[in-house]
């Protein structure tokens, strides 16, 4: 049996966590909540069920400098331009079928917090499991709340398998978009509902597969690339093959059509890291219930505020008075302050900042 691959996705933005995550260097290039980058996390945490001379990482260009200067020695394969989650796991399961023909490959984010990280590698070696038997798996994330800002996954726990080392793999019945409040409420209610994490497990074989099943032009460009791969042309024809494929997310593209789909069941202490209110659940709450993360204890003062995050990095004291339900970061150029509940919004900021071509803030 041929040891796994993992692809680590690192193109990601990370406009939610600006200002401190940039275009040259976004969140999973940043310590959140962890003692080492979030990227440098989601390697070390797959050892040793997966080494690093088995993990790839798929990154953009202007990101390459970060992954080399965190990761020097990592695999690393690029993306001549942002085309989404499908087109990226299709060049890697290119790459990995070149090198192995019959590699199972997980497909991980790069940017996400897993606080049990034992659990989880127990469980990835059970999706790898159903994988190698030609099904696709995903970990889903069991929820604890009406979470709007997940997309979720309905199983069917009826049909469950259990792997080798007893980890229970259900049918899933289908992928569900971002659910309004009221929906994401019936979810949790019901039962049956997990958070899709982004987190998939097949063979290379059975993603390229599924890609040209479902998503014909984009296969036909990555069999281009396939045939150029080791040759002088090989970086012409993938940047010009890449940049004319569709901008698709895998879990549109291929995850809601396909067949023989599975998902693992998860309680691993995932966090998804998706925007600054995540940093109350890796600080510690001061007794009015703020969070502070960064910059030295004695440069913030505060004084009747209430659950309030600051994160300080601008090396200048910060102060709160009397203020509810805020989230303040302090960069040494930018300052953000706004309302807890609006922290999905803090994209609008930097679209209005690419608006305004302020390109030295972004």
């Amino acid at each position: 049996m041929t040891a796994p691959y993992a692809v680590i996705m690192a193109g990601g933005s990370g406009t939610r966590f600006w200002p401190l995550s940039r275009r040259a260097r976004p969140k999973q290039f940043l310590a959140i909540g962890t003692p080492r980058t979030l990227i440098e996390e989601t390697v070390a945490r797959l050892a040793p069920l997966i080494p690093a001379e088995r993990v790839m990482v798929v990154a953009g260009e202007g990101h390459v400098p970060a992954i080399r200067d965190l990761l020097p020695d990592q695999w690393l394969v690029t993306e001549p331009c942002a085309r989404n989650t499908a087109p990226c796991v299709g060049l890697a399961a290119v790459h990995l079928a070149r090198r192995d023909p019959d590699a199972v490959m997980a497909v991980l984010p790069a940017d996400h917090h897993i606080a049990d990280a034992p659990g989880f590698r127990r469980l990835i070696a059970a999706a790898l499991e159903r994988a190698r038997a030609g099904e696709i798996v995903t970990l889903g994330i069991r929820p604890d709340r009406p979470e709007t800002g997940y997309g979720y996954i309905h199983y069917n726990r009826e049909d469950t398998l259990a792997t080798s080392s007893g980890v229970e793999v259900c049918a899933v019945r289908r992928f569900v978009e971002k659910p309004p409040r009221a929906v994401a409420e019936r979810y949790l209610a019901e039962g049956g509902y997990l958070w899709n994490s982004g987190m998939f497990f097949f063979t290379a074989a059975r993603i390229l597969a599924d890609i040209r099943r479902f998503l014909p032009a984009m296969a036909a460009a990555l069999d281009r690339i396939a045939a150029a791969v080791g040759t002088p042309d090989e970086a012409e024809v993938t940047v010009r093959e890449f940049a004319a494929m569709e901008s698709v997310s895998i879990d549109y593209g291929v995850m809601e059509h396909a067949d023989r789909v599975r998902v693992v069941p998860a309680d691993i202490g995932w966090n998804d890291v998706g925007h600054w209110a995540a940093l109350a659940d890796f600080g510690t709450p001061d007794t009015a219930g703020n969070v502070r993360s960064g910059g030295r204890a004695e440069d913030l003062v505060l004084i009747d505020a209430r659950e309030c995050i600051v994160q300080q990095s601008g090396g200048r004291l910060v102060a709160l008075l009397g203020v509810d339900e805020l989230v303040v970061v302090d960069t040494p150029d930018v300052l953000l302050v706004c309302a807890r509940d609006r922290v999905q919004d803090v994209r609008k900021v930097v679209a209005r900042l690419e608006e305004t071509k302020r390109e030295e803030l972004l």
